[in-house]
């Protein structure tokens, strides 16, 4: 079922590290509004007694120590090893103790009852277990919560993930498979023709390659490192026909066969390579390289850099979102440096496979 803009936004709160310190906002507020009644004997009447402010902040502290134990000592202590039955009586003896420490407040803090009057022993029985389900429930309903926070995350990855590759997709059509780069591509071949023919074919060819895995393959959660590699050779193999004076270089380190990466993965930087080192008046050249170490594939990416250039902008849309994207496929399982000289500019990403 497809969740309602409204309804991804309340989840994301509930979910996202953006919003964590929100939370905590929104449950101290929660905690105020349901402590607050404390200062009121009836409806209409207002107590502001120091005894009673007391009793209002123990409370109130009270609840604080219901979510945040439960929170941050019982559930990850427990849960995260899957010990659900642990879980469940370290939960039923955490409620007896709070139990006990608010017969205790109450003692201490009696005048915040409104009827002063000696209760009977069904009326403590009723109370006390009024306020034991009451307890109960309220953990539960913070632990059925934290139950439900990682598919939530996931949940919100998987969208994330999703945008983030269309945006990719677009992105890299919107740079590079535009009506310019194609009208080029198309009129060398064109020119090509009647003297090349071979040359003219493997133009279209490339490009028809180029196009088919964009919409095609591109789709796909995971594709052949391998693939991946031929359309970067595609994509700079039409660069270097359209442009004079460009050369580039691919070299492989490392069994590929059986390595799997997220489509149009490396392209981003690339694209921003060929963008940044056009030259009028000096050769220029990208050299990509990939190399796997155990369980690691190293990319690196350098280009050359115009003689006479403006400071590279780093962090631009295309970056930004392969950033994004690789936050989203590999957290904690990559890394991404960047380094810049007069005359070189080089990237190197790191990613477990």
């Amino acid at each position: 079922m497809e969740l309602t803009e409204e309804q991804n936004k309340g989840i994301s709160f509930l979910t996202d590290h953006r919003y964590r310190l929100h939370r905590h906002m929104a449950l101290q507020l929660l905690i105020f509004l349901i402590s607050i009644g404390i200062f009121f004997d009836s409806p209409d009447t207002l107590n502001l007694s120091f005894n009673r402010f007391c009793g209002w902040a123990a409370y109130y502290l009270f609840m604080d120590m219901l979510v945040y134990v439960n929170v941050y000592v019982l559930f990850p202590y427990f849960m995260t090893n899957g010990r659900i039955l642990q879980y469940t009586i370290a939960l039923l003896l955490f409620t007896v103790v709070s139990m006990i420490i608010m017969l205790i407040l109450q003692d201490l803090f009696y005048n915040i009852a409104v009827s002063r009057q000696q209760p009977g022993s069904v009326a403590i029985f009723l109370s006390i277990t009024s306020s034991f389900s009451a307890i109960l429930l309220f953990m539960l309903g913070m632990s059925t919560l934290l139950l439900f926070k990682p598919l939530m995350q996931s949940h919100f990855r998987e969208k994330e993930l999703q945008k983030s590759t269309t945006e990719s997709q677009l992105q890299f059509l919107k740079s590079q498979i535009n009506p310019h780069f194609l009208f080029n591509t198309i009129n060398n071949a064109n020119i090509l023709i009647e003297d090349e023919p071979k040359l003219a074919t493997q133009i279209l060819t490339k490009l028809d390659d180029l196009l088919r895995y964009q919409w095609q393959d591109s789709h796909r959660e995971k594709v052949n490192l391998k693939d991946d590699i031929r359309l970067l050779s595609d994509y700079l193999d039409l660069e270097k026909i359209r442009r004079d004076e460009f050369d580039f270089s691919i070299e492989t380190q490392g069994d590929f066969d059986t390595v799997e990466v997220a489509p149009l993965l490396f392209i981003p930087f690339v694209e921003n390579a060929v963008k940044h080192n056009l030259d009028s008046n000096a050769a220029s050249y990208v050299k990509l390289i990939f190399r796997q170490e155990n369980d690691m594939l190293i990319f690196v990416c350098e280009n050359s850099k115009p003689l006479f250039s403006k400071p590279k902008q780093t962090g631009g849309l295309g970056l930004n979102n392969i950033v994004r994207r690789l936050d989203l496929l590999y957290a904690n399982r990559y890394s991404l440096e960047k380094n810049e000289t007069e005359q070189i500019y080089t990237v190197r990403l790191t990613v477990k496979v």
